[in-house]
Protein backbone atom coordinates (compact mmCIF):
# COMPACT_ATOMS: atom_id res chain seq x y z
CA UNK A 1 0.00 0.00 0.00
CA UNK A 2 0.97 3.68 -0.88
CA UNK A 3 -0.36 6.94 -0.03
CA UNK A 4 -0.93 9.20 -2.77
CA UNK A 5 -0.62 12.64 -2.80
CA UNK A 6 -3.69 14.67 -3.83
CA UNK A 7 -4.75 18.27 -3.87
CA UNK A 8 -7.94 19.59 -1.12
CA UNK A 9 -9.78 20.46 -4.26
CA UNK A 10 -9.65 16.57 -5.39
CA UNK A 11 -10.62 15.39 -1.58
CA UNK A 12 -13.83 18.15 -1.35
CA UNK A 13 -14.77 16.91 -5.24
CA UNK A 14 -14.66 12.97 -4.04
CA UNK A 15 -16.42 13.75 -0.77
CA UNK A 16 -19.16 15.99 -2.38
CA UNK A 17 -20.07 13.59 -4.65
CA UNK A 18 -20.26 10.62 -2.08
CA UNK A 19 -23.99 9.70 -0.98
CA UNK A 20 -22.80 10.19 2.66
CA UNK A 21 -21.86 13.38 2.02
CA UNK A 22 -23.20 15.00 -1.09
CA UNK A 23 -25.37 17.46 1.58
CA UNK A 24 -23.24 18.86 4.12
CA UNK A 25 -21.76 22.22 4.03
CA UNK A 26 -18.26 23.27 2.07
CA UNK A 27 -17.24 24.25 5.97
CA UNK A 28 -18.04 20.54 7.02
CA UNK A 29 -16.45 18.97 4.07
CA UNK A 30 -13.05 20.90 4.59
CA UNK A 31 -12.97 19.67 7.77
CA UNK A 32 -13.45 16.11 6.75
CA UNK A 33 -10.89 16.29 3.59
CA UNK A 34 -8.08 17.29 6.48
CA UNK A 35 -8.32 13.71 7.66
CA UNK A 36 -9.49 11.99 4.05
CA UNK A 37 -6.38 10.05 2.17
CA UNK A 38 -5.96 8.36 -0.85
CA UNK A 39 -4.42 5.12 -0.84
CA UNK A 40 -3.32 2.69 -3.48
CA UNK A 41 -3.06 -0.88 -3.55
CA UNK A 42 -1.85 -3.76 -5.96
CA UNK A 43 -3.49 -6.96 -7.20
CA UNK A 44 -3.89 -9.41 -4.62
CA UNK A 45 -3.43 -6.63 -1.62
CA UNK A 46 -4.94 -6.77 1.45
CA UNK A 47 -7.05 -3.31 2.67
CA UNK A 48 -7.81 -4.25 5.88
CA UNK A 49 -8.54 -8.00 7.70
CA UNK A 50 -11.57 -9.36 9.57
CA UNK A 51 -11.12 -8.27 13.28
CA UNK A 52 -8.70 -5.41 12.88
CA UNK A 53 -9.41 -2.11 14.28
CA UNK A 54 -11.48 0.02 11.83
CA UNK A 55 -9.29 2.88 10.13
CA UNK A 56 -12.25 4.30 8.36
CA UNK A 57 -14.67 4.83 5.58
CA UNK A 58 -13.36 3.07 2.40
CA UNK A 59 -14.60 4.96 -1.04
CA UNK A 60 -13.40 3.42 -4.06
CA UNK A 61 -11.71 5.74 -7.14
CA UNK A 62 -10.71 3.34 -9.40
CA UNK A 63 -9.99 -0.41 -9.78
CA UNK A 64 -11.85 -3.00 -7.64
CA UNK A 65 -12.22 -5.27 -4.79
CA UNK A 66 -13.60 -8.37 -3.29
CA UNK A 67 -15.15 -8.50 0.01
CA UNK A 68 -15.21 -11.99 1.97
CA UNK A 69 -14.89 -14.10 4.88
CA UNK A 70 -13.30 -17.51 5.82
CA UNK A 71 -15.50 -20.38 7.06
CA UNK A 72 -14.11 -22.45 9.63
CA UNK A 73 -13.38 -25.39 7.14
CA UNK A 74 -11.09 -22.62 5.52
CA UNK A 75 -13.52 -22.04 2.68
CA UNK A 76 -13.95 -18.25 1.21
CA UNK A 77 -17.23 -16.90 0.59
CA UNK A 78 -17.19 -13.74 -1.32
CA UNK A 79 -19.89 -11.24 -0.33
CA UNK A 80 -19.75 -8.44 -2.89
CA UNK A 81 -17.34 -7.37 -5.41
CA UNK A 82 -17.06 -3.63 -5.61
CA UNK A 83 -16.15 -1.22 -8.20
CA UNK A 84 -15.02 2.68 -8.68
CA UNK A 85 -17.64 4.80 -6.60
CA UNK A 86 -19.13 2.24 -3.87
CA UNK A 87 -18.09 2.72 -0.39
CA UNK A 88 -17.11 -0.43 2.47
CA UNK A 89 -16.63 -0.83 5.67
CA UNK A 90 -19.62 1.59 7.11
CA UNK A 91 -20.88 -0.21 9.83
CA UNK A 92 -17.49 -0.58 11.83
CA UNK A 93 -16.76 3.42 10.72
CA UNK A 94 -20.24 4.25 12.41
CA UNK A 95 -20.41 1.79 15.38
CA UNK A 96 -16.89 1.91 16.40
CA UNK A 97 -16.19 -2.07 16.10
CA UNK A 98 -13.72 -4.47 14.47
CA UNK A 99 -13.89 -5.03 10.49
CA UNK A 100 -16.62 -7.66 9.64
CA UNK A 101 -15.21 -8.79 6.25
CA UNK A 102 -11.67 -8.81 4.43
CA UNK A 103 -10.98 -7.02 1.34
CA UNK A 104 -8.42 -7.38 -1.24
CA UNK A 105 -7.65 -5.79 -4.39
CA UNK A 106 -8.48 -7.35 -7.28
CA UNK A 107 -6.60 -5.11 -9.90
CA UNK A 108 -4.67 -1.74 -8.99
CA UNK A 109 -7.21 0.26 -7.42
CA UNK A 110 -7.08 3.19 -5.69
CA UNK A 111 -9.30 4.02 -2.42
CA UNK A 112 -10.35 7.15 -0.27
CA UNK A 113 -10.01 6.65 3.51
CA UNK A 114 -12.38 8.79 5.92
CA UNK A 115 -10.58 8.29 9.37
CA UNK A 116 -13.39 6.35 11.87
CA UNK A 117 -13.13 8.86 14.96
CA UNK A 118 -14.04 12.03 12.94
CA UNK A 119 -17.29 10.36 11.34
CA UNK A 120 -18.03 9.49 15.24
CA UNK A 121 -17.83 12.98 15.65
CA UNK A 122 -20.25 14.25 12.88
CA UNK A 123 -23.08 11.48 13.67
CA UNK A 124 -23.25 13.14 16.78
CA UNK A 125 -22.68 16.88 15.71
CA UNK A 126 -24.65 17.14 13.02
CA UNK A 127 -28.46 15.67 13.14
CA UNK A 128 -28.75 15.77 9.35
CA UNK A 129 -25.49 13.54 8.65
CA UNK A 130 -26.63 11.00 10.94
CA UNK A 131 -29.88 10.45 9.26
CA UNK A 132 -28.15 9.89 5.69
CA UNK A 133 -26.23 7.42 7.73
CA UNK A 134 -29.15 5.42 9.13
CA UNK A 135 -31.04 5.77 5.29
CA UNK A 136 -27.78 4.00 3.75
CA UNK A 137 -27.94 1.37 6.36
CA UNK A 138 -31.08 0.77 6.25
CA UNK A 139 -30.51 -0.07 1.99
CA UNK A 140 -27.90 -1.96 2.75
CA UNK A 141 -29.82 -4.22 5.49
CA UNK A 142 -33.06 -4.61 3.11
CA UNK A 143 -30.23 -5.83 0.68
CA UNK A 144 -28.67 -8.46 2.87
CA UNK A 145 -32.17 -9.50 3.44
CA UNK A 146 -32.35 -10.00 0.01
CA UNK A 147 -29.34 -12.45 -0.54
CA UNK A 148 -30.54 -14.31 2.59
CA UNK A 149 -33.79 -14.97 1.01
CA UNK A 150 -31.94 -16.16 -2.25
CA UNK A 151 -29.84 -18.12 -0.31
CA UNK A 152 -32.94 -20.04 1.47
CA UNK A 153 -35.63 -20.00 -1.64
CA UNK A 154 -33.38 -20.62 -5.25
CA UNK A 155 -31.25 -23.63 -6.17
CA UNK A 156 -27.71 -22.72 -7.57
CA UNK A 157 -28.73 -22.62 -11.39
CA UNK A 158 -30.82 -20.07 -10.32
CA UNK A 159 -28.82 -18.07 -7.95
CA UNK A 160 -26.07 -18.43 -10.50
CA UNK A 161 -28.30 -16.86 -13.70
CA UNK A 162 -29.46 -14.19 -11.32
CA UNK A 163 -25.93 -13.53 -10.64
CA UNK A 164 -25.00 -13.53 -14.46
CA UNK A 165 -27.81 -10.99 -15.42
CA UNK A 166 -26.01 -8.43 -12.51
CA UNK A 167 -22.86 -8.61 -14.22
CA UNK A 168 -21.99 -5.42 -15.83
CA UNK A 169 -22.29 -5.34 -19.64
CA UNK A 170 -19.79 -1.95 -20.06
CA UNK A 171 -16.67 -3.85 -20.62
CA UNK A 172 -15.97 -4.26 -17.06
CA UNK A 173 -17.38 -7.97 -16.26
CA UNK A 174 -15.24 -9.40 -14.35
CA UNK A 175 -13.72 -12.40 -14.99
CA UNK A 176 -14.10 -14.74 -12.19
CA UNK A 177 -13.04 -18.27 -12.12
CA UNK A 178 -15.45 -21.41 -10.79
CA UNK A 179 -14.43 -21.23 -7.05
CA UNK A 180 -14.76 -17.30 -7.41
CA UNK A 181 -18.31 -18.01 -8.49
CA UNK A 182 -18.85 -20.65 -6.38
CA UNK A 183 -17.34 -18.88 -3.35
CA UNK A 184 -19.80 -16.09 -4.40
CA UNK A 185 -23.48 -18.31 -4.63
CA UNK A 186 -21.66 -19.91 -0.63
CA UNK A 187 -21.88 -23.36 -3.05
CA UNK A 188 -18.71 -25.78 -4.64
CA UNK A 189 -16.95 -25.12 -8.01
CA UNK A 190 -18.22 -28.70 -8.81
CA UNK A 191 -21.72 -27.48 -7.87
CA UNK A 192 -21.12 -24.06 -10.26
CA UNK A 193 -19.60 -26.21 -13.10
CA UNK A 194 -22.65 -27.87 -13.45
CA UNK A 195 -24.96 -25.28 -12.97
CA UNK A 196 -22.66 -23.59 -16.11
CA UNK A 197 -22.70 -26.75 -17.86
CA UNK A 198 -26.70 -26.49 -17.44
CA UNK A 199 -27.67 -23.02 -18.48
CA UNK A 200 -25.03 -23.38 -21.32
CA UNK A 201 -26.86 -26.75 -22.52
CA UNK A 202 -30.39 -24.89 -22.30
CA UNK A 203 -29.00 -21.92 -24.91
CA UNK A 204 -29.16 -19.00 -22.16
CA UNK A 205 -24.99 -18.47 -22.34
CA UNK A 206 -21.85 -19.40 -23.60
CA UNK A 207 -18.80 -20.40 -22.13
CA UNK A 208 -15.88 -18.81 -24.13
CA UNK A 209 -12.18 -19.48 -21.76
CA UNK A 210 -13.14 -17.39 -18.33
CA UNK A 211 -15.86 -15.54 -19.70
CA UNK A 212 -19.37 -16.20 -19.78
CA UNK A 213 -21.38 -14.50 -22.96
CA UNK A 214 -25.41 -14.33 -22.91
CA UNK A 215 -26.85 -15.81 -26.01
CA UNK A 216 -30.41 -15.40 -24.71
CA UNK A 217 -31.31 -13.19 -22.54
CA UNK A 218 -34.97 -14.38 -22.30
CA UNK A 219 -34.37 -18.12 -21.52
CA UNK A 220 -31.39 -16.85 -19.06
CA UNK A 221 -34.58 -14.26 -17.64
CA UNK A 222 -36.44 -18.11 -17.16
CA UNK A 223 -33.91 -19.66 -15.23
CA UNK A 224 -33.77 -16.73 -12.74
CA UNK A 225 -36.95 -17.72 -11.80
CA UNK A 226 -37.21 -20.09 -8.78
CA UNK A 227 -39.76 -22.80 -10.77
CA UNK A 228 -37.78 -22.61 -14.29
Amino acid sequence: MKLIKVSKSEKLRTLSENPYFDELSDDILKEISIHTELREYRRGDVLFWEGDVCAGLHIIESGSVKLYRISPQGRQYIIAILTEGATCNEVPAFDGGTNPVNVEALETTRVWVVDAQLLLKLVKAYPEFALKVLSKFGQNLRNFVGKVSEMAFYQVTHRLARLITELPTDGVRPHWTQEQLAARLGTVREVVSRSLKELETSGAIRIEGRRIQIVDEDILHQWTQPDA
